[in-house]
Parts: C-alpha cells; sequence; structure tokens
C-alpha cells in the first residue's frame, strides 16, 4: 500500500492511497469515513488488488490524510465531483471503473450523470433514492450531529454518528463547510447514467433510503444484497467479494 498527495484544482493537498497494479479502479469512501476505515481495514483493496486492479483510493477533502481548510472559498458546489475529477485527470486515466460507498456512491453517480466523469464501469455501495433526492434531510441531520456534538445523551439517535465523528478526528468547522455543498441529485438524471452499474447494499441497510429502487431507475444495473446494516456491511468480506465477483463478469 503506497499513499501521495496531490493537488486538487483549487490547490488543496488530498491523500491517494494505491494498491496492487492492473486496471485503474477508482473507490470513493462515505461520510467522515476514510479509505483505510471503508476500503483498506477490512480487506476489500487487497482482495481488488489480487484479482487485477490498480485499487486507486481517494481520501475525500475534510477525511482521512487530505487536508481540511477552514476557508469557506474551499468549498463550492460539489466540490467533492470537482476533487475527483482533478484526481482522475492527475492520474491521466482514460479506461477506468469507478466505485463508492455512502458519500462516494452519491459523488459517483452526481459525477456520472452530469457528465464530468466517464468511467466504463460503476459500482454504488449503500445508497438509494432518498440519499439522493432528499440529501438536504441527511446533511440536516449530520449538521445537526456538529452543532450539538458534545451535548448529544446517549440513546439518542445521533449519538453513534458523534462517536464516530470523533473517532476520525473530523474537523467539525470543514465538515461543516463541506455538507452545504452537496446537492440533491434529480432523480430523472439517473437516465443519464448508461454505463453497467453494481447497486449493492446491506440487507438491514436503510440509511439512505431504496437501493432496489435506485437500480430500477438505472438503464443497466445489477442489483445485489450483502450482510449487514449501513455502517456494518463494509467492515464484511461480502462486500469486497460482490464488487469483484461483478468486475469479473463484466469483464
Amino acid at each position: 500500500m503506497k499513499m501521495e498527495i496531490f493537488e486538487s484544482f483549487d490547490g488543496t493537498k488530498l491523500a491517494l492511497h494505491r494498491s496492487g497494479e492492473g486496471r485503474p479502479l477508482v473507490l470513493l469512501h462515505g461520510l467522515f469515513s476514510s479509505a483505510e476505515m471503508n476500503w483498506i481495514k477490512w480487506g476489500h483493496a487487497q482482495l481488488l488488488a489480487e484479482r487485477g486492479f490498480e485499487v486507486l483510493m481517494l481520501d475525500f477533502r475534510v477525511h482521512g490524510e487530505s487536508a481540511a481548510p477552514e476557508d469557506p472559498a474551499a468549498y463550492p458546489q460539489n466540490v467533492l465531483v470537482r476533487d475527483v475529477a482533478a484526481l482522475v485527470e492527475h492520474l491521466a486515466l482514460e479506461d477506468y471503473d469507478l466505485g463508492g460507498f455512502s458519500l462516494g456512491a452519491r459523488t459517483s453517480l452526481h459525477a456520472v450523470a452530469h457528465g464530468v466523469l466517464e468511467p466504463a464501469r460503476l459500482i454504488v455501495g449503500g445508497m438509494g433514492t432518498a440519499g439522493l433526492g432528499e440529501w438536504a434531510k441527511r446533511s440536516a441531520f449530520f449538521k445537526r450531529v456538529i452543532d450539538e456534538f458534545d451535548a448529544i445523551p446517549r440513546g439518542d439517535p445521533a449519538y453513534f454518528s458523534m462517536q464516530f465523528l470523533k473517532s476520525q478526528g473530523v474537523n467539525r468547522v470543514a465538515a461543516r463547510l463541506l455538507l452545504d455543498t452537496m446537492p440533491d441529485l434529480d432523480l430523472a438524471m439517473l437516465s443519464d447514467v448508461t454505463v453497467p452499474t453494481l447497486v449493492v447494499c446491506g440487507n438491514e441497510d436503510r440509511d439512505n433510503g431504496s437501493a432496489e429502487e435506485l437500480a430500477a431507475l438505472l438503464s443497466d444495473a445489477t442489483y445485489a444484497e450483502v450482510p449487514g446494516t449501513h455502517m456494518g456491511s463494509v467492515t464484511k468480506p461480502d462486500l469486497g467479494q460482490t464488487m469483484a465477483d461483478w468486475l469479473a463478469r463484466t469483464a
């Protein structure tokens, strides 16, 4: 595993983790997580590397080992889409696959639906229609986690999210700015996503609405379930195995 730093479109320093050799596979992690937490720790990156991919894992700004600027100017609309586009340009990728979990999935769908990125294949993990078309509601939940951080009591639905933010050492000033950069996606735009797509979701994961409904809105989608909740599904080998098997079948 190698880690390097590159500069995004606005000079913000972002971390890129690389594993394996072969066909490029860009993977994007979830909100307030990191490449380490979603892809590396649980063995998904190693498995995909063993199956013949160069796994390219970005730490989004405000996440992992990337910078977390507190200047509001560093947070234009859809900034994460622009960061991924900067990564693809930095690596001069032309024929590659793209995958994401949760925030990484919605970022990937925004990028492809808006024509910013043109991967050959797409993997959408832990994402449903509500996480795209009703993101403002989800964002409001996380803003409350940030704003009421130390006052959230045990038993509150936001308590677990607060503990996760604390464990990841997230800069809350920067995180609050980042949340305002993420617009809803008009679900009608999903018709513009025509590449082969794997929609994979935990069988107990309802955090972002219906993943099955999302798959039905895509013209060339395969739907798969793996064990677990939203947070739990990434900790099990089934997620990486399902991704690797689908990539092999669609090669």
